[in-house]
């Protein structure tokens, strides 16, 4: 026997306003039969094909520490610098900036509660430089 992931859970201050901005980063939306809005204390957000869901829930107190559970972005589409500087205009912060001279690495990035996640390169990028190497 096995389980199967049903969502994952982020605790937050604001579950709209959170939703809406992983909505943006992930390309998520609500579920259309049931939208959430403005102090909606749950709010899920649904991958395009449904297969993944986000479910924010409101908690009063505030984050204290680094979370032990994050995400690893790659681009869909693009670089890694180009997904950053998207990321940064939907309000997404630096935390740490791991990017090597070679153009391997990461960048960790905290959402607008500060939860951290992590933009890594594209499989098309990882797969250049592979080949490179070969």
């Amino acid at each position: 026997m096995t389980a199967l992931i049903s969502h994952t859970s982020f605790d937050c201050r604001d579950a709209y306003a959170l939703s809406l901005f992983w909505a943006g980063i992930l390309g998520f939306s609500p579920d259309a039969d049931n939208p959430d809005g403005p102090g909606d204390e749950e709010c899920m957000i649904f991958s395009p094909d449904g297969t993944q869901r986000l479910l924010f829930i409101e908690v009063p107190e505030p984050k204290q520490v680094k979370n032990r559970l994050h995400l690893d972005l790659v681009p869909a589409e693009g670089t890694r610098d180009q997904e950053l500087a998207r990321l940064l205009e939907l309000e997404a912060t630096v935390v740490d900036d791991r990017r090597m001279p070679d153009g391997t690495g990461w960048v960790v990035l905290a959402d607008p509660e500060g939860n951290e996640f992590c933009i890594l390169r594209s499989d098309a990028e990882r797969a250049r430089d592979h080949q490179r190497s070969v």
